[in-house]
Order: structure tokens, then C-alpha cells, then sequence
């Protein structure tokens, strides 16, 4: 099938893909002239901004037409209007929260697994789960995860900010909250995740838990995309590319982190999405191009069935949503590949299992919620709406244009 035409407001916070009604698809990773090169990223082809999603022919588009078109006049207004908050938020840290971490170290994370809730048969025991229900707990200032989710929001608008509109206050920012949460030793996060995703009364931690800093992906882009501002030091980068290395050798070393590379659902897919990310900003090549060259068999052999579907996440409470959460990962494994010279967007086993035919199997319910076959509790149109424009990106000319009524191709900024 090819994808549909499309219509919608995403609610994300980048302002990129296309810029001017009519316009092509920009064209995709691997036959760009501005090409991600390896640990470089897109540097040279951007003016030293060392990104990896971001890619710069994008956001270029979006920025010459911010004047010009309404649309991207009015989510470049919401996008400023977000960094105006995030400017007077003070950047948050790990010693934010108020549950002392089973280490006594107070720099350690700590967050609360998402679907456990006390038991009532038993309210002072064990927790129990409730697939699909988020526990309103994990969000309270008791945990991590909120601070992170966040910092790293923060830090991805501020820098679309700074570039969008060249004032160094808004890069002087991002440089802020990277300091206090990774830099400054009196602030800065322990570079494990041994305390994440805890159930109380069942464990203290659980491999579930590296998802959490999956945010971290946005906040490596943020800071290439602030470095002609200067505000963070060269020191500091690469004190902070330390902080990812050393976070990397907890994730394949320890029980927690080899336990989430051993998941076979969507938690294993953005474990290969954080590792191959992580170790290109780190400058560690071999790394990320040994979880690519893997990719193919550990994950899109083993998870997808030969026509996309991803059948441990259709057995879920919310099986739409999570067959996108496992594809969007995998959707960043395959631009980190890009970097390294790998078209996973292109691979198939000859089956009927490929990146492209998981989207392909998602695609083909795109207002047609009625007909999906699986339990979900809550349709999740925008995140479908999100994935498919990055769809579009890889495989560029598969929408459907046809006269004055189609749609523009953009990422928008919603609340």
C-alpha cells in the first residue's frame, strides 16, 4: 500500500520536515547531500551543530518560512511561547525528588514503574499491576521521572529556540540544565539506572526502567544544536560525551541494563535505539555499529511478523499505541545506521518483514479505528499522525498528492 494523504496538528516540539505548501518531502538520510556522518553527525553540513535527528535541510526550510507561511508562523508562536517558560523554570536535577534511592546516595535516580498500584486486598503489601493504567504516583516530585521528562523537553525547545531565533540567552539555558543534571558533581545524575521503574514491596529496580532515559536522545540534539552559541565549553562537552560513555558501560554491563537488551518487546528496540545514539555522541563507533549490524536479526527477524505485525505488543491493553512505541525506536536505530553508512530503512528479509512493512501494517488504520482487531484503551491518533511523518522522511514520494487540497508535511508544536 502507499500511505494516505494526510491532515493533522502534531503535538510535538519540533518545527521541521517542510516548510512551504506544495513542497517535496525532503529527501531521506542516505541520498541527501547533507549526510550524518559518523560520530560527527550532521556538523559539517550544519555549521558545527554535532545533531543526529535533526537534520539540517529541515529545519533550514522551516526557518526561511517562518515569516512567510501561517502555519509555521503559528507553531514557531507555540514554540516560543514554550521556551519563554522553560527560560524561568530552574533547571532540575536528581536531588529534586523527595525519596531517598535504596543507595543513600541522593545523585542516584529513582522513578516508580508505570502500571503498579497498591493493592486494595492488601494496601500495605506487594503492588500490584494494572496493565495500561498509569499510577498518577510516578508523576509526583516523590520520583525522577517527571524532572527528566522535563529537563530533556526543555532543553529540545530552548535549542530549536535558540536556532529559530539566534538569541544566545535561550542556548545559555540549555546549557544550564545540562549542567545540573549531568555536569556539576554536586547535581548531576549517577550514570546508572539501578533505581528505575521500582515496584514497591517486589523490587527496588527492574531493566524496564533504561527506558526512562530513552529522553536523553532529544537532549543530545539539543546540545549540537546550541554549539555557535559557545555556552557549553569544550570541556564540558566532552566531559558530558564521558557521561554517556560511562552511562553505556552500565547498560552492557550490568543486570539491569543486559536485562533490557535481552527484552524481545518494544523495551529491547529502544534499548538498541539508546545504545546505537548514545555511542556515536560518546565516540564510540564500534559500539553503535556492532547493535546496527545486529539489528536486522534481533529485532526485525525476531519481533515483526512477515507483514509488520509486532505480536508482543498486540497481546498489550494498548496494542495500537504500543506497535507504534516499538517502530518509532527502531525508526532511530535506522537513522543512527544512516550515520554509519547502513540503510535499515531499506532492509527486508525478503519475507515480508521490514521497517517499512511494521509502518505499513500501523498506516493502514489511519482513521479507521474501528476495524482494528487488538484491545486498546485509548486511540492514539497524534502518535500515529507523528510516526508517519518521520515515514516520509525515509521513504520520500509514498503520500498520495493529489491537487490544491493536500496536505504540508511538518512536525507542529502542540502544548
Amino acid at each position: 500500500m502507499s500511505f494516505q494523504k494526510l491532515g493533522w496538528a502534531i503535538p510535538l516540539s519540533v518545527l521541521a520536515i517542510t516548510a512551504a505548501a506544495g513542497s517535496s518531502p525532503p529527501a531521506a538520510a542516505f541520498s541527501s547531500a547533507q549526510r550524518c556522518t559518523g560520530v560527527e553527525g550532521y556538523a559539517a553540513a550544519f555549521g558545527g551543530r554535532r545533531t543526529f535527528t535533526l537534520r539540517p535541510a529541515e529545519l533550514q526550510a522551516v526557518r526561511a518560512t517562518i515569516a512567510t507561511d501561517p502555519a509555521v508562523k503559528s507553531a514557531y508562536t507555540a514554540l516560543m511561547a514554550r521556551a519563554e517558560q522553560a527560560l524561568k523554570r530552574k533547571p532540575g536535577s536528581v536531588l529534586d525528588k523527595r525519596t531517598i534511592p535504596p543507595s543513600g546516595d541522593r545523585n542516584d535516580y529513582v522513578s516508580l514503574a508505570p502500571y503498579w498500584w497498591p493493592d486494595p486486598a492488601n494496601p500495605a503489601g506487594p503492588y500490584v499491576r494494572r496493565d495500561g493504567s498509569f499510577n498518577p504516583e510516578r508523576s509526583t516530585n516523590r520520583f525522577d521521572r517527571t524532572a527528566l521528562g522535563r529537563m530533556a523537553s526543555d532543553a529540545d525547545v530552548l535549542a530549536l529556540a535558540y536556532y529559530y531565533r539566534g538569541e544566545k540567552i535561550y542556548a545559555d539555558k540549555v546549557a544550564a540544565i545540562v549542567r545540573a543534571w549531568f555536569l556539576d558533581p554536586a547535581t548531576a545524575m549517577n550514570p546508572n539506572m539501578n533505581y528505575a521503574q521500582m515496584v514497591p514491596g517486589r523490587s527496588d529496580g527492574r531493566p524496564e526502567g533504561v527506558l526512562d532515559t530513552s529522553a536523553f536522545i532529544a537532549v543530545i540534539d539539543a546540545v549540537g544544536l546550541i554549539a555557535p552559541a559557545g555556552a557549553l565549553s569544550a570541556a564540558e562537552v566532552t566531559a558530558l560525551e564521558d557521561w554517556f560513555s560511562r552511562y553505556l558501560d552500565w547498560m552492557l554491563s550490568s543486570p539491569n541494563g543486559k536485562g533490557e537488551g535481552a527484552k524481545t518487546n518494544n523495551h529491547g528496540i529502544w534499548y538498541d535505539a539508546q545504545v546505537t545514539r548514545f555511542a556515536l555522541f560518546a565516540r564510540r563507533p564500534d559500539l553503535a555499529r556492532k547493535v546496527v549490524a545486529d539489528f536486522p536479526k534481533n529485532r526485525i527477524e525476531k519481533q515483526m511478523e512477515p507483514g509488520g505485525a509486532l505480536p508482543e505488543e498486540l497481546s498489550r491493553t494498548r496494542s495500537f499505541h504500543y506497535s507504534l512505541y516499538a517502530i518509532e525506536p527502531a525508526y532511530h536505530v535506522a537513522d543512527s545506521a544512516a550515520c554509519l553508512g547502513v540503510d535499515l530503512y531499506g532492509w527486508t528479509d525478503g519475507k515480508g518483514r521490514s521497517l517499512r512493512a511494521a509502518t505499513d501494517f500501523v498506516a493502514a488504520y489511519r482513521g479507521r479505528v474501528e476495524a482494528w482487531p487488538h484491545k486498546e484503551m485509548k486511540w492514539p491518533a497524534a502518535e500515529l499522525d507523528a510516526l508517519l511523518l518521520r515515514a516520509d522522511v525515509a521513504w520520500p514520494g509514498v503520500w498520495q498528492r493529489k491537487g490544491e487540497g493536500d496536505v504540508v508535511l511538518r512536525y507542529r508544536v502542540g502544548d
